[in-house]
C-alpha cells in the first residue's frame, strides 16, 4: 500500500505514475487546467486518496486525490482540505469524494 509522510511526496510520486492534470473542485465538477474541459460526477473516478494530518489543527489537514477519467484520457491530482466539502458542492460530488 502506498503512503507518503508529505503532501508533497504525495504529489511529486502521482506525478510520476502519470497524474500530470491539476484539478479544481467547482460546485458540480472537476475543471481542467485554465478551465478548458470540465468533468462531471460521472465522468471519473477516484484510483486513490492519501489523507495528510500535519497536527491536530483541521486548517493544517488535507486529502490527495489521485483522479482519472477515461472519457477524457485524463489523469490528474486533487488537493482539498479536510471538511471544506460541505454545502459548496453537490450531493453528487460530495458522494464521490468521501
Amino acid at each position: 500500500m502506498e503512503t507518503y509522510e508529505t503532501l508533497t511526496e504525495g504529489i511529486n510520486a502521482l506525478k510520476k505514475q502519470g497524474y500530470t492534470e491539476d484539478f479544481n473542485l467547482k460546485p458540480n465538477c472537476l475543471e481542467g487546467k485554465d478551465g478548458k474541459y470540465q468533468l462531471l460526477h460521472d465522468e471519473f473516478k477516484i484510483d486513490k486518496s492519501f489523507r495528510f494530518d500535519v497536527n491536530e489543527d483541521p486548517s493544517d489537514q488535507s486529502v490527495l486525490y489521485a483522479i482519472s477519467s477515461e472519457k477524457r484520457k485524463l489523469k490528474g491530482i486533487l488537493v482539498g482540505g479536510v471538511g471544506i466539502y460541505s454545502d459548496a458542492i453537490t450531493n453528487e460530488m460530495l458522494e464521490k469524494l468521501k
